[in-house]
């Protein structure tokens, strides 16, 4: 295969999206001149998709759709922007940077995701050009937090075992930059850096790994350190396990295929585990990323998006296909996997003393929106803690937030600021809401066909009784929800999970893995809160009376039949 990828030629088969993509010269399309058209806070749906390689996506508040139309007005467009950090570490100065800009630009809150990157809600597209500026003058970037380009790499933030996450954290700040994309739009564009060329025929700029079209589709990348599987890295394109021996990290074993999207009632679309293929050497990593993601670039569905993720791309040619051109443009050939054990994929609450002598705290934050509430102000007490802080920030992959690398010294000053704004480890909360995710959702995301992050923390107060009545109040059991199938939470994986349909109904799902390593399955279609509870308090008095000593509750209800164990992603459907 070529340098360019298989979209070089215009006769070969492809979407709309393919088009904006190559008439957009590297990302720039007519991006400089919307911004400056003061008529309307909306742009045109090409720049809209180019605008996702920039790191934003244009929304509107769906909850006043209604109204605005009625007095003849356009919606109340805004624009969402994802600030990315590679293994979601931050400085103290940086957090105070999106402390700010959130107040000044967006909607006074932060969003905490679940590729630990930050999202900005509200921003008026007038404003987009100085939040994004001020992002960069702290050293943090937009660029390809959203399109069809490498994603932000997570990676384990493992603070009981800082040395390997140190390293770790360090490989996964490499990778993410080795697939950044080179074009210059994004410092042209934003942060007013002289343009390459004037004339648009003239192609100087070159992307060496994803060409002039870039991917079919977004793409992922997580990197976990057993024992915790915490970034979910069988949901990933690509994932890496860290593979530890004599208290060193030696290389990673290499998992492909992985992804959650889906279309509701379109079998051809499935969630899928990634498949493991082999080890590799930390010095061959991001080699394999690479070429990995040059060959999606080049075998990747450009015709229907939604048959374009990577995961298809393998399943379409099959494993050894794969792995046979994946040997042919390294030029050697992968080391079999070596033996590696998870136990879980959440996170460890309150403080944690890492091997390095350091304090980790690791605070709770429901579905991850940092915002100040009626008796607790968590923003606020943040930012305190931001300014006397000498460590770091590090977002987790299951929306929480830890303070990391607080000294001893440090220590008693921070616990003194987290009891004076009541800042909590969870610890009052059932192991289920300690345990839970959700999306976004209404009012802000288009996709959303149900409330996910509105929703939630209700359904949970009503979930949680019956597991007080039955004696499952501290019981781990993994619960997710999203507003739509796209899986921003991923939901698939989940022990119970719930996927909106339309307002006030979804899909309930079960049997997910607690490790995060097997699919749940679908178990009741287009169901109500009442039959949603009505199903649940039967099957959680059977698995407080019934279950195995050390049984999983996702484990469980496969043992009692309540659902097929998932083997396969096609079988996720039925």
């Amino acid at each position: 295969m070529s340098d360019n990828n298989l979209l070089s030629s215009n006769s070969a088969p492809h979407s709309d999206v393919e088009d904006i993509k190559r008439r957009s010269h590297y990302l720039r399309g007519s991006l400089t001149e919307t911004l400056a058209d003061p008529i309307t806070g909306s742009i045109p749906e090409d720049d809209n998709r180019l605008m996702k390689h920039h790191g934003s996506y244009m929304q509107d508040d769906r909850d006043l759709r209604n109204e605005r139309a009625k007095q003849k007005l356009e919606p109340a467009y805004q624009f969402m922007l994802r600030v990315r950090a590679a293994g979601g570490v931050v400085t103290p100065a940086q957090w105070l940077m999106m402390d700010r800009i959130s107040h000044k630009y967006g909607n006074g809150t932060i969003r905490l995701t679940t590729r630990q990157s930050f999202q900005l809600h509200g921003v008026l597209k007038w404003n987009l050009k100085n939040t994004i500026r001020e992002v960069n003058e702290s050293l943090l970037s937009t660029l390809a937090a959203c399109g069809d380009v490498n994603r932000n790499v997570m990676c384990n933030p493992n603070p009981y075992q800082s040395e390997i996450h140190s390293e770790v954290y360090e490989w996964a700040s490499k990778v993410s930059h080795h697939l950044d994309p080179r074009t210059r739009a994004y410092h042209e564009i934003w942060l007013d850096e002289e343009k390459v060329v004037d004339s648009r025929d003239q192609d100087v700029e070159q992307e060496p790994i994803y060409g002039p079209v870039y991917l079919p589709r977004k793409f992922k990348i997580g990197i976990a350190v057993p024992p915790s599987n915490d970034v979910d890295v069988f949901s990933q394109d690509l994932g890496f396990i860290a593979i530890v021996e004599n208290g060193k990290l030696a290389g990673f074993n290499i998992a492909v295929g992985g992804g959650m999207g889906m279309t509701h009632g379109d079998p051809k679309t499935y969630p899928q585990v990634s498949k493991i293929i082999g080890f590799c050497t930390t010095e061959q990593m991001i080699d394999v990323a690479e070429k990995t993601v040059t060959i999606q670039r080049d075998y990747g569905d450009r015709s229907v998006r939604k048959h374009a993720r990577f995961k298809y791309t393998i399943d379409d040619r099959g494993i050894d296909w794969f792995v046979g051109e994946l040997t042919a443009r390294l030029g050697w050939k992968l080391q079999d996997a070596r033996p590696y054990h998870f136990e879980n994929n959440g996170d460890r609450y309150g403080w944690v003393k890492g091997s390095n002598g350091k304090w980790h705290f690791t605070l709770f934050i429901q579905n991850g929106r940092i915002k100040d509430m009626d008796g607790y102000p968590l923003m606020t007490g943040l930012r305190e803690i931001a300014k006397v802080h000498g460590g770091d920030f590090r977002l987790t992959a299951n929306q929480n937030l830890i303070i990391g690398n607080v000294s001893s010294q440090k220590k008693k000053k921070i616990q003194s600021l987290i009891d004076h704004y009541a800042l909590t480890d969870g610890v009052h909360y059932s192991a289920l809401r300690r345990n839970s995710m959700a999306c976004v959702a209404l009012p802000t995301c288009g996709l959303a066909m149900a409330e996910s992050e509105r929703y939630l923390p209700t359904l949970l107060e009503k979930i949680e009784p019956m597991l007080e009545e039955a004696g499952l109040r501290d019981e781990d059991i993994v619960i997710r929800m999203t507003g739509c199938p796209n899986g921003c939470a991923r939901p698939m994986l989940a022990e119970l999970a719930f996927i909106g349909k339309a307002p006030g109904k979804y899909n309930m799902y079960l049997g997910g893995g607690f490790a995060g390593n097997r699919l749940n399955k679908l178990y009741k279609e287009n169901i109500g809160e009442d039959e949603i509870l009505s199903s649940l308090r039967p099957m959680i008095n059977r698995y407080a009376k019934e279950r195995l000593e050390g049984e999983h509750f996702g484990d469980f209800v496969i043992r009692a039949e309540y659902v097929k164990e998932v083997t396969d992603g096609q079988e996720f459907h039925s």
